[in-house]
């Protein structure tokens, strides 16, 4: 099955989760960083798996304009979706559904928020200050879930076949 991730990442985090996703999903898998690169034709996949980091609440841009650009296509081929953050339970759910288009939310095969990072040795100056100020955090910590991590990429791997209730 071909695959294709598209994600953006700010300070390294969902780069380092699409790795996981696309290691465990195995042969077959196209990543595309949107912030460098442009993402190829949709349609040429079988599956497309979109994720990004939640920044002031907000997922980057470029992962909304590709939502936007792709919803019809989106809407015609497996997908995934997830988000990267530090936020847990109600609040990370919240900005999950935040993040993408409801159309796109409602056909996506699997969702997930599957933690995140504050890496003070990428931020600037006024991203560690806001970090420090909001989240009251002062220093480099991750709360990447790679138990969500798995279960994300076993959810996108299931093949759904009614037929086999029969047997």
């Amino acid at each position: 099955m071909k695959t294709l991730i598209t994600y953006c990442t700010t300070h390294g985090c969902t780069k380092k989760v699409v790795s996981e996703i696309a290691q465990f999903l195995g042969e077959g898998v196209t990543t595309c960083n949107l912030k460098k690169e442009s993402p190829p034709d949709v349609s040429d996949f079988d599956r497309v798996i979109i994720g990004g980091s939640i920044h002031a609440g907000q997922i980057q841009k470029k992962v909304k304009e590709f939502c936007k650009n792709n919803v019809e296509a989106l809407q015609k081929t497996e997908l995934g979706l997830f988000i990267c953050c530090m936020e847990e339970g109600e609040k990370a759910e919240a900005q999950l559904q935040e993040a993408f288009p409801e159309e796109l939310l409602l056909h996506a095969k699997a969702t997930a928020c599957l933690g995140g990072e504050f890496n003070f040795k990428k931020m600037n100056f006024m991203e560690k200050l806001i970090v420090k100020k909001v989240a009251k955090i002062d220093h480099s910590t991750s709360k990447v879930n790679y138990d969500a991590i798995h279960s994300f990429s076993n959810n996108m791997n299931k093949i759904f076949n009614p037929f086999l209730f029969f047997v």
